[in-house]
C-alpha cells in the first residue's frame, strides 16, 4: 500500500548561469525541495511508501529517528498529520538546544519528541513501539528497501523529462535516496556526496540498491565522494558555504547547509578534477532542507556576514 502525500512530479529546471559559473556547459536541477507537503524535500517520496505500510498495519503512532536538525523527522511530522496519525521523534541528546529550523516546524505538527540523552536513540524508539501494537517504527532517514521505492519514481520521472541527461548528482544520507536512484538508472548514471551520516554508507546504499533492484550491486560499481564530509556530518564547511553562495546568486536557489550543499559542493569538485566535463548534462537532485539552513548557527552566521 502506497500513499498520496506530494505534489509529482517535481520540476526539472534549466540552471545556465550556475553550469556557467562552475566550468560546465548545461546543468539540470530536480526540484525535490518543491515535493509539496511540509516544506518539502526528499524524504516524502519515501514516506508515501514507508507510512502506506504503517497505516496497512492498523498504526496509529508512528516513531522515527533522527538528529535534532532531522529532515526525515520534520516530513514524518508533517505527513502524520496529514493522515491523522500521531508522530513520536526520538532525537539524540538533551531538550534545551536550539528550537529554531526543523524543530520549530516539528513542533508546529502536533509531533512528540523524545530526547534520549545518552542513551541509544534506536533503543529508546524500540522500547516505544513496543508499548503499543498500534505504533510503527520508521526508519532512521526513510532509507529501507521499502523507502527506496520513493526514488526508484524519481528516477522514472527523470528518465521522461530528460532523457539525454548524463549524470544524477545526490546528496547521501542514510542511503536510501541514491539506492533507489542507482536501481532505477544503473550505478553509472548516479553520482553521490556523501554527508558523513553513515560511517559505511557505499556497502548501504549497495545492499538497499541490490534489494530494490532485485542484481547484486556491488560496492565498488558505485560512484561515490567522500571528500565533503570535512569535520564530521554536522558541520557547516568552507566548501558547503561556497556551493550555498554560488547556487543563490546564480539561480536564486538555496540548499542547505549539510546535505544539499555538500553535494552541491561535490558536483563542483567533481568539474573540477575532470570527473564531469563540458559538454556533459548532469542533473543536480535538489533534496531539500530549507528549515535546516534556519536551523544552523554558523550557516545563519555566513549568510548574515554578507548583508551589505
Amino acid at each position: 500500500m502506497k500513499v498520496s502525500l506530494g505534489t509529482w512530479p517535481t520540476p526539472l529546471e534549466h540552471a545556465p548561469r550556475l553550469a556557467a559559473a562552475i566550468g560546465l556547459t548545461d546543468l539540470w536541477l530536480k526540484r525535490d525541495d518543491l515535493g509539496g507537503l511540509g516544506a518539502g524535500g526528499n524524504k516524502t517520496r519515501k514516506l508515501e511508501w514507508t507510512l502506506g505500510a504503517a497505516l496497512a498495519e492498523g498504526a496509529e503512532t508512528v516513531v522515527t529517528t533522527g538528529a535534532p536538525q532531522s529532515n526525515h523527522a520534520r516530513l514524518t511530522a508533517a505527513a502524520a498529520a496529514r493522515l491523522g496519525l500521531r508522530a513520536v521523534l526520538v532525537f539524540p541528546g538533551e531538550a534545551g538546544q536550539s528550537r529554531s529550523g526543523n524543530l520549530a516546524l516539528d513542533g508546529l505538527f502536533g509531533a512528540r519528541v523524545v530526547w534520549a540523552g545518552e542513551r541509544d536513540r534506536a533503543e529508546v524508539a524500540a522500547e516505544l513501539v513496543a508499548e503499543s501494537a498500534t505504533t510503527a517504527l520508521i526508519p532512521f532517514g526513510g532509507s529501507n528497501a521499502l523507502g527506496a521505492q520513493g526514488y526508484v519514481e524519481c528516477g522514472q520521472e527523470l528518465k521522461q523529462q530528460l532523457p539525454e541527461f548524463t549524470t544524477a548528482v545526490v546528496a547521501l544520507g542514510s542511503g536510501g535516496t541514491m539506492a533507489g536512484l542507482v536501481a532505477e538508472l544503473g550505478p553509472e548514471r548516479v553520482l553521490g556526496v556523501d554527508t558523513g551520516a553513515l560511517a559505511d554508507p557505499v556497502a548501504v546504499v549497495a545492499e538497499l540498491a541490490s534489494e530494490v533492484s532485485g542484481r547484486t550491486i556491488a560496492p565498488e560499481e558505485l560512484r561515490v565522494r567522500r571528500e565533503q564530509v570535512g569535520a564530521g556530518y554536522p558541520h557547516f564547511t568552507k566548501e558547503s558555504a561556497a556551493a550555498l553562495t554560488v547556487a543563490a546568486r546564480t539561480e536564486g536557489v538555496v540548499l542547505d547547509p549539510i546535505y544539499t550543499g555538500r553535494a552541491m559542493a561535490g558536483l563542483i569538485a567533481a568539474v573540477e578534477d575532470g570527473t564531469l566535463r563540458p559538454g556533459d548534462r548532469p542533473v543536480f537532485v535538489h533534496t531539500g532542507g530549507l528549515p535546516g539552513f534556519f536551523g544552523n548557527a554558523d550557516a545563519v552566521a555566513y549568510a548574515e556576514s554578507h548583508l551589505s
